[in-house]
């Protein structure tokens, strides 16, 4: 991993200009963007449109790859404006050339009935195995020890735990935001391998080797706020690989409280031996 939660946090500071914003890349050692830096910058985007509101859900399409060596722009226009609720599409390109597009639904605060199924038993955080998930740069820890890139077979199923350390929230965004980007980064990037476990010989560690990989949708709905600097746990199971593509899902916890859920499909394709 090339970059930590400083350069994580930089390329959230969003230059306005244009029809919309402007982002810096992360550098990931590698020409295509991570689609969790995408996502992360349209919450921003959408959230700095709408101060008054709070993003409660975004689904995002990538229909291209984007270009880590040129910035990547947002072009973001509100569809639509109400008391409690507002939807922003905000689109993601370079020169015009779309990386993703998304619709941001926002939602100003209210009372009401209140009530979640519990969490998933997982133990403790400190009983949960360290382990450097590369693109997610603070502290994971993986429950039952679960390798992502062991090539045995197990269960399409995942729980890990995070927390970042302390941070000062970029200049204009606000605090809540800033902790949505940055969880919604982290959805961006383990429900692939989990798809992968039920399939011998195959792991997460295969992307770019023997299979081609990438994220065409992804969707995350945020249900109550949280801080990321206190532990999450993330429960995800992905039930199904078929037609060159997986989907996954999983729920985020803080304490006995569901936070956050998100959702994703992405394309899987064999390699193709040379000769």
């Amino acid at each position: 991993m090339a970059f930590d939660l400083d350069d994580l946090l930089a390329c959230l500071s969003l230059t306005p200009g244009g029809d919309g914003f402007e982002g810096a890349n992360l550098d990931i050692g590698y020409h295509r963007v991570f689609g969790g830096q995408i996502l992360a910058q349209v919450l921003c985007a959408a959230a700095e449109a709408a101060p008054d509101k709070s993003v409660k859900s975004m689904h995002v399409l990538f229909p291209r790859e984007g270009d880590t060596a040129r910035p990547m722009q947002y072009r973001v226009d509100q569809v639509q404006a109400g008391r409690t609720f507002s939807t922003t599409e905000v689109v993601a390109h370079q020169d015009g050339r779309v990386a993703a597009v998304a619709l941001v639904s926002m939602h100003v605060d209210e009372d009401g009935l209140d009530r979640n199924d519990p969490p998933p038993p997982a133990g403790p955080p400190a009983d949960a195995t360290p382990t450097d998930l590369g693109m997610v740069p603070w502290e994971t820890r993986l429950v039952d020890g679960v390798d992502l890139a062991d090539r045995g077979v197990g269960p399409a199923r995942l729980s890990w735990w995070m927390r970042t350390p302390g941070f000062t929230t970029p200049d204009g965004l606000p605090e809540r935001a800033a902790h949505q980007a940055l969880l919604a980064h982290a959805t961006d990037l383990t429900l692939i391998g989990t798809a992968l476990r039920p399939l011998e010989g195959v792991s997460q560690a295969d992307s770019t080797v023997t299979l081609h990989t990438a994220v065409t949708s992804h969707t995350v709905w945020f249900h109550r706020p949280f801080r990321i600097d206190d532990w999450l746990l993330v429960s995800q199971e992905a039930p199904v690989v078929a037609h060159g593509r997986s989907y996954g899902r999983g729920d985020v916890f803080s304490g006995d409280e569901l936070v956050a859920s998100f959702a994703q499909e992405a394309m899987i394709r064999q390699i193709a031996a040379p000769g």
